[in-house]
């Protein structure tokens, strides 16, 4: 989860850098026209290279018992116990109907169905190679527009939107602030201001990635070996401070930026960003864990939401 938010994030904030020169030596206009010739290199590797990789797994009652909230198993799962507390299982004797056979009996709950054979590198280029799901394709289409009603969704809506909104902000007026007085960059040195962003992004990826699974180990042991998929939100409050830490700094530097320089404001910019890359992280980890049913609705619907609500800042 920490390496796909760098990839969206880190490359959001590498670019720029790249951006300026190419505008300062051969025009903005090629910033589009490389646009569209990585695109179109890309098409083809994508077709040929990155097969559908989703897989309809197949019904297991007691895992469905407990996402649910059931605390006791289903009832193809229940099986009675003896007085010394071994297992077994009862079936009709067909040669007398009132009595019954003792059997062993394995309490997991087995999967009868045998998983479906390996599509070809033939079918893995078919366009459409069947449906994913058993449920009602209006019922899939209209899914998402409820769920934003759903607590967990707005929260993971206001956790990744605030500090993007800000980073956007920070965007806008970076160039404002440094290539006006008494800086005088021009477009290169403006772009070269990305940097800081995009390593606060690579720290903000490293810490994620050590501190996400190390808190949850470490609230399971707290809560008696029982876990939670609130303990992802833990990381949250290292993205307070980050997030914090890097708002104040830049808001404060670079009103003077004559007595700070560019550096200080960069620092801090890279501060805010690595904060929000723990939010995203913090974010999607929770959703994901908490609601395992509709992750690839959720994801997806809470990545447009929050775009939608950058833009509209």
């Amino acid at each position: 989860m920490a390496l796909s938010n760098l990839a969206l994030f880190g490359g959001a904030f590498f670019t720029p850098v790249l951006v300026g020169k190419i505008t300062s030596t051969i025009g903005w206009e090629w910033s589009f026209y490389l646009v569209a010739i990585f695109a179109g290199a890309l098409l083809p590797l994508v077709i040929f290279f990155v097969p559908e990789t989703a897989f309809t797994r197949p019904r297991n009652p007691y895992v469905e018992a407990l996402e649910n909230g059931t605390s006791q198993r289903p009832d193809d799962c229940h099986e009675p116990t003896q007085g010394n507390g071994s297992t077994y299982k009862t079936t009709p004797n067909t040669s007398n109907p009132t009595s019954f056979e003792k059997h062993d009996y394995d309490p997991r709950p087995q999967i009868s169905s045998d998983p479906p054979p390996k599509a070809t590198y033939a079918q893995s280029l078919l366009p459409f190679n069947g449906r994913k799901s058993n449920d009602n394709f209006f019922k899939l289409v209209l899914r998402p527009f409820p769920l934003f009603l759903h607590p967990a969704v707005f929260w993971a809506c206001l956790i990744q939107g605030t500090l993007i909104g800000w980073t956007v902000m920070i965007g806008v007026v970076l160039a404002a602030i440094f290539l006006g007085p008494p800086l005088w960059f021009n477009e290169v040195q403006t772009g070269y201001m990305y940097v800081g962003p995009f390593v606060g992004a690579l720290i903000g990826f490293i810490i994620s990635g050590l501190l996400a699974d190390w808190s949850t180990k470490f609230m399971i042991r707290r809560n008696k070996g029982v876990y939670e998929p609130e303990f992802r939100i833990v990381l949250v409050i290292v993205q307070l401070v980050f997030g914090c830490v890097g708002l104040y700094g830049f808001g404060i530097t670079a009103e003077q930026v004559g007595r700070y320089g560019w550096f200080v404001p960069d620092m801090f910019f890279a501060f805010e960003v690595a904060g929000m890359v723990m939010g995203a992280v913090a974010s999607a980890l929770y959703i994901v864990d908490a609601h395992r049913t509709y992750p690839s609705t959720l994801s997806p619907w809470i990545s447009e939401i929050t775009d939608v609500g950058t833009l509209y800042r």
